[in-house]
């Protein structure tokens, strides 16, 4: 198969599936015909309600969004980070009623698909199908990861591998320079990923600066010892499948 030139809107999930299979122009064509107009959502804003029934999956183009439970104290759990080129509800195709939301954490641009279309990817381009449904998998991995870091691993253990995971797949869609990366999230935001308070991720986040880890300045975060850092978040990326193997 040829390697396809990457359009606007699909830019950053093409980057992120091809390096795990090489897609063809077809395939790109079929992912773009599907997508309907781009639309912006402001910080804090639902982008997929929790208990509803969306009759399309969501790509998010860029910004940063996540998955999220409520409990009836209004309390609030972050299950996963989204960012550019995530399908962040691609398993309602299947799962239909949402068991989570999904919010906007930074000024998000997002393109909507009818499940509809996506049926008919699945039937028309398997490969290609086969491709979103490993993207499903990995979002799984990546729950496994978080629930071991928040059950297993110290605090700062807990936010290492957070900042690892996330370099990592940003990178995967250009999203990184040298060892740098954006990171516009709060630490209440951060807080509520990590399972703790916001006192708690300052004094973290402080932690790791005084150990010389990394730069952590406003939303702007360089990795200064990536080995150490790896170390001390006992961080294996195998989960994040980011190799190249044909599906």
């Amino acid at each position: 198969m040829t390697t396809a030139r990457k359009t606007s809107r699909v830019e950053t999930l093409v980057d992120k599936l091809s390096l795990r299979d090489r897609l063809s122009a077809e395939e790109v064509a079929a992912l773009e015909a599907v997508l309907d107009a781009p639309k912006t959502v402001a910080p804090g804003a639902d982008i997929v309600r929790e208990h509803t029934r969306p009759m399309y999956s969501t790509l998010l183009i860029s910004g940063f969004s996540a998955r999220y439970s409520t409990l009836e104290d209004g309390s609030r759990q972050i299950t996963e980070i989204n960012v550019s080129g995530d399908f962040i509800d691609l398993h309602s195709l299947l799962m239909k009623q949402m068991d989570h939301g999904v919010v906007a954490l930074s000024d998000c641009v997002i393109a909507e698909t009818p499940h509809a279309a996506l049926i008919d990817i699945t039937e028309r381009h398997p490969h290609l199908g086969r491709l979103l449904w490993l993207d499903t998998i990995i979002d799984a991995a990546i729950h496994r990861q978080w629930l071991v870091a928040m059950g297993r691993r110290s605090g700062l253990g807990h936010l290492a591998h957070l900042v690892c995971e996330l370099y990592l797949r940003l990178q995967a869609v250009g999203q990184t320079g040298e060892m740098r990366f954006d990171l516009p999230l709060t630490q209440s935001v951060l807080g509520d990923a990590l399972g703790l308070s916001s006192v708690h991720v300052s004094r973290l986040i402080t932690e790791m600066k005084s150990e010389g880890l990394v730069n952590w300045s406003g939303g702007r975060i360089e990795i200064l010892d990536w080995r150490r850092l790896c170390e001390i978040a006992e961080f294996d990326p195998t989960y994040l499948r980011l190799q190249c193997e044909p599906v």
